[in-house]
């Protein structure tokens, strides 16, 4: 699979990513499913529901938060195509508690947040697209293409 968004929204997950910084930031990206990729056409920054003690290597997304992801998408005429976070001090690839908490038919993208420990020195490395296999397995990395 091929996960298609503007330089923009990239920039956009990697700032989130930062910002929440020495924590894991995380939102939803809105777009349509176009055969073999996903085309991302926006994203939606939104708070950790994580416990404060657990926020620096574990997200959270709430049901409400779904639920308002997708009233948003369908005003836009769009679909709820996948879930970006951040991994701080962690490289950009799916954890074991990744898999278990992922959906079927997401793109996960997940950025590598490097920094000092303290708010504000978080910078993005690197940002990398993934797909939960259908049988739960493993994640296989999809192609990430900026445009």
């Amino acid at each position: 699979m091929k996960v298609r968004l503007s330089k923009e929204h990239l920039q956009a997950i990697e700032a989130h990513g930062e910002a929440a910084y020495p924590n894991e930031g995380a939102g939803f990206m809105l777009g349509r499913n176009e055969g073999e990729s996903v085309q991302v056409e926006a994203v939606l920054p939104l708070e950790n529901r994580r416990e404060p003690e657990a926020r620096y290597n574990r997200y959270e997304l709430s049901p409400q938060d779904f639920v308002r992801a997708e009233i948003q998408a369908a005003q836009q005429g769009l679909d709820l195509v996948g879930v970006f976070h951040s991994h701080p001090d962690h490289p950009a690839r799916p954890s074991e508690f990744d898999r278990e908490h992922a959906l079927p038919n997401f793109s996960y993208l997940i950025t590598s947040v490097v920094g000092q420990g303290e708010p504000g020195s978080g910078s993005a490395q690197v940002t990398r697209a993934w797909r939960l296999r259908d049988d739960r397995s493993a994640f296989d990395e999809d192609t990430l293409e900026t445009t």
